[in-house]
């Protein structure tokens, strides 16, 4: 979403979509589609190019202009719930992406560290996989302080350096914070203040940040060190809002809990030290890992983390220290019995810095999502604390319960909207992400058919008159494709393409199209043409032959036939008459002694194609209209075809034995309307 809003807001600033070819970049974006971060570094380079700035200071207008981009979409309410200043809204921004990684699973997003003194400086750590994107930060960060807190504040890099974490190397940048003064606030005001005190104070400004710069390069940011915070007590000037909290809680003197009743209290929580060596556990993870009762263990020869993807030591924990810790104990470190027995997750973990003791209490719970998991675990509701939220494992699965319910009533519409565009097995392909390779078949039947004199409806009609009768006759002829089940390739205009043995290979490919021409030509008389409120005519032309067919494109992906049985068909279509069935010569010899009638029509020239004797399908003399069409039959019908065929009409016993053998011979088989008895479930829905 952010590649998207960037390419429209550089597009929309410059005004030079040639820049866009300049960038070897493509003239859209969609948004919610992941795009290598290239494509934006080469849209960056193009924009600095134009506008004559340099690329620190595009990214950072980006960044403001993407916290107006996401307000204006209405995610200003969600933000302001991220805390009640700078400083809790910045260390709750990992919380945040946390959540929205559970809808967008490609999301790599960043993860921000604050360093805090007491006298209210402030440094920002931040770390990415995406290198060359920091500058970005500056940009929101003071567009949200501005606006949602009313400080004016200042983000100068003070480091930037690669560290390496078990994703590979990340990028991090330290921050220094400076809340404006009021009279550095007034300097958009010349008015109130010379020349000489804004150049005297941006001097004095400037000069603090290289001293500090410089001193704090000269220090080890490695959190085992004291903390930097004397070197920077100088340089923080503040003046309205609140960067920081400004509740201060009272403490008391001594805690007033015992060390057994917190243990209790807390049944699933670890204490350890830099060397990430146990001090303390809750009762109930020492009885599900009882290698913790033992002294001077490393937490990470039992446990191993999960999420966020960072290497076991105590300097990543504190880098990553907003994220939520996932840790998996070690299946070779559980006693033997266990071993077989799905191994115990601590989820939603906190992990909280204890300076003072200078360890590190890691607050978690088991990570259950149903009363099986429990089970499997041999664990019991008992084991976990009253407070916690995972006891309420039945309301949740219940919830998980009615929204799979959901994602599945979603997925069927999607499904049926993409089957609808494509072959089901096509589809099926595409979905699993393989690729779906053209197909050679050496014989199918092609329908082409068109509304006669639908350009002159077109100039005497509105628009939406041609559209409702459009849809009216698509939509006759869409139900007839799964009567006869035929593909329907495409329509363009009141042009309507299906096809049989095409893209399922099947022998009685003619007749199936030739029963579905013939329930158009029914269908059409129940759609009226807006001009003279008579019924439509249509001119349908058929062709069997040879084709090619293949799924061509990638945004939206058509499954498409090519070879010259196509252009015949079209040219059968063209050359026809109104309310006429047109039939090639090689239509006919497949439907010849299958129970049509068919008249011959004699020579005629054919673009392209020369002198072509063709024949005109009259219709099918062994089915009757209600079985061309699919509509039920009466008791009273059904009783006089049974008298006739004891098996069923000659078209059940077409596709019995079509079942059965896979073949049939030209007298077994007549037609191919549909079986009395096995109408679609969806047409008898619909009636």
């Amino acid at each position: 979403m952010q590649l998207h809003y960037f390419h429209c807001t550089l597009n929309g600033a410059a005004k030079i979509p040639q820049k866009r070819a300049s960038a070897e970049v493509q003239d859209a974006f969609m948004t919610y589609t992941v795009y290598d971060d290239l494509i934006t570094i080469k849209l960056v380079q193009e924009a600095c190019k134009v506008l004559g700035v340099s690329m620190e200071a595009i990214l950072k207008l980006f960044g403001e202009y993407f916290f107006k981009f996401c307000k204006k979409s209405g995610y200003d309410r969600m933000l302001r719930t991220l805390g009640g200043n700078l400083t809790e809204f910045i260390e709750n921004l990992d919380a945040l992406h946390s959540y929205l990684a559970l809808s967008y699973k490609e999301m790599n997003a960043p993860s921000f560290r604050l360093e805090r003194g007491a006298d209210r400086k402030i440094l920002l750590h931040y770390y990415s996989d995406r290198s060359g994107l920091c500058h970005i930060v500056p940009g929101i960060i003071e567009a949200v302080a501005k606006d949602f807190f009313n400080i004016d504040v200042a983000m100068n890099i003070l480091d930037m350096n690669q560290e390496t974490e078990r994703t590979g190397k990340k990028e991090h940048v330290v921050f220094l914070i400076v809340q404006k003064s009021h009279r550095q606030m007034r300097r958009a005001e010349p008015r109130l203040q010379d020349g000489q005190d804004i150049r005297r104070d941006q001097e004095a400004l400037q000069a603090a940040f290289l001293r500090m710069k410089e001193k704090y390069l000269s220090v080890s940011v490695c959190p085992v060190k004291k903390s930097p915070w004397e070197i920077v007590r100088s340089i923080v000037m503040f003046g309205k809002g609140h960067v920081l909290n400004t509740f201060v809680p009272i403490y008391p003197e001594r805690l007033w809990i015992e060390e057994k009743t917190f243990c209790n209290a807390f049944p699933f929580h670890i204490v350890f030290d830099e060397s990430l060596r146990v001090k303390q556990a809750g009762v109930n993870i020492q009885k599900y890992v009882p290698g913790l009762q033992t002294q001077k263990i490393r937490l990470d020869e039992y446990f191993f983390i999960i999420h966020p993807q960072v290497t076991f030591n105590i300097f990543s924990i504190r880098k990553f220290i907003n994220s939520q810790f996932v840790l998996k104990a070690r299946r070779e470190m559980m006693p033997e019995a266990w071993k077989s027995q799905p191994t115990l997750k601590l989820r939603g973990g906190q992990m909280i810095w204890m300076e003072a003791v200078r360890c590190m209490i890691y607050l978690c719970s088991p990570k259950l999502r149903s009363l099986q998991e429990l089970e499997e675990r041999r664990m019991h509701l008992s084991d976990l604390a009253p407070h916690d939220t995972t006891r309420d494992l039945e309301r949740k699965k219940e919830e998980l319960r009615v929204l799979s319910k959901h994602l599945a009533i979603e997925k069927k519409k999607t499904e049926t909207l993409l089957y609808a565009m494509l072959p089901e097995h096509v589809a099926n392909q595409l979905k699993e992400g393989k690729k779906v390779a053209a197909g050679e078949f050496k014989t199918c039947t092609i329908l082409f058919s068109d509304v006669v004199t639908f350009t002159n409806i077109c100039a005497a009609c509105e628009p939406i008159q041609i559209v409702n009768m459009l849809n009216s006759m698509y939509s006759k002829f869409d139900r007839l494709t799964s009567v006869h089940e035929v593909y329907k390739v495409e329509t363009i205009g009141d042009a309507y393409m299906v096809v049989g043995g095409v893209p399922v290979p099947i022998g009685s490919h003619a007749q199936r199209v030739a029963n579905f021409a013939l329930g158009m030509k029914i269908s059409a008389k129940e759609v009226m043409n807006p001009v003279t409120g008579e019924p439509i005519q249509i001119r349908v032309g058929i062709h069997t032959g040879p084709v090619l067919a293949g799924v061509v494109g990638d945004k939206m992906p058509r499954y498409c036939l090519f070879g010259d049985t196509v252009n015949t068909a079209s040219r059968m279509e063209s050359h026809g008459l109104p309310n006429k069935v047109h039939l090639s010569p090689t239509a006919y010899r497949a439907l010849e002694n299958q129970g049509f009638e068919i008249i011959e029509r004699g020579e005629i020239e054919v673009k392209g194609k020369g002198k072509m004797t063709t024949y005109f399908l009259i219709q099918n003399l062994n089915a009757s209209e209600d079985e061309i069409m699919g509509r039920p039959q009466t008791l009273l019908h059904h009783k006089a075809s049974d008298k006739l065929t004891p098996e069923g009409s000659p078209v059940a016993r077409q596709d019995s034995m079509e079942a059965a053998d896979g073949q049939r011979s030209s007298d077994e088989t007549k037609a191919h309307p549909l079986p009395n008895n096995t109408l679609p479930s969806g047409f008898c829905a619909l009636l």
